[in-house]
């Protein structure tokens, strides 16, 4: 086990250098990584989030419940200086329509588990992390076709409860299993072996 946690400390440290040398591999051998769709992404990604509720303990959600403003606050700051960000950007380099488009897009979409992943990455507030992708996504549907029409004059479809689900399947669900096996075993020893192992699995 000492070994495992040897492993997970080095992959925490040099996280950078190994996305990448993944994406090189992927960019020479795109089919490295094509298995990643589907169900199969649904439970690496859920894998990923499991690892991240395991750090999370009965004062994290007393923190939490402490700051809802800070949440709301964050998801505002969100969706108001990415999108800008993102039109800012698209008309300094004066891109295409379809690459000011895609930018907007993404500026405009709400932060997802790749935020949360690399908050637990760098030891910062998961919780907090967490709560306000919730949030985000919660009123995505409402604000992403509001800001893409304003800012480019185009609507995008999108399926709210589709997207909600899969924040269910892959966001909410493990962490919360996740913080329970935390809250329930936190002092046994092998669940702190465990733990220390996930920082490397989530790599």
């Amino acid at each position: 086990m000492q070994f495992l946690r040897m492993i997970s400390q080095q992959l925490s440290r040099f996280t950078a250098l190994v996305i990448i040398l993944a994406a090189a591999v992927t960019f020479i051998e795109p089919a490295t990584f094509s298995w990643v769709t589907g169900d199969a992404q649904v439970i690496v990604l859920g894998v990923i989030m499991l690892a991240m509720g395991m750090t999370l303990g009965k004062e994290d959600y007393k923190v939490l419940a402490q700051r809802p403003l800070d949440i709301f606050i964050g998801s505002i700051i969100q969706y108001t200086i990415m999108p800008i960000l993102a039109i800012s950007v698209a008309r300094l380099f004066d891109l295409s329509p379809g690459l000011t488009l895609g930018l907007v897009l993404v500026g405009t979409c709400p932060g997802g588990v790749s935020s949360n992943i690399m908050s637990y990455l760098a030891k910062g507030d998961v919780a907090f992390s967490v709560g306000m992708t919730t949030v985000s996504t919660i009123i995505a549907p409402l604000v992403t076709p509001l800001w893409l029409n304003y800012l480019v004059g185009q609507s995008v479809e999108m399926d709210g409860w589709g997207m909600f689900r899969f924040m269910l399947l892959v966001t909410l669900l493990p962490v919360a299993i996740g913080s329970m096996l935390n809250i329930l075993f936190q002092n046994k020893h092998w669940f702190n072996d465990v733990r220390a192992v996930m920082p490397g699995v989530a790599v």
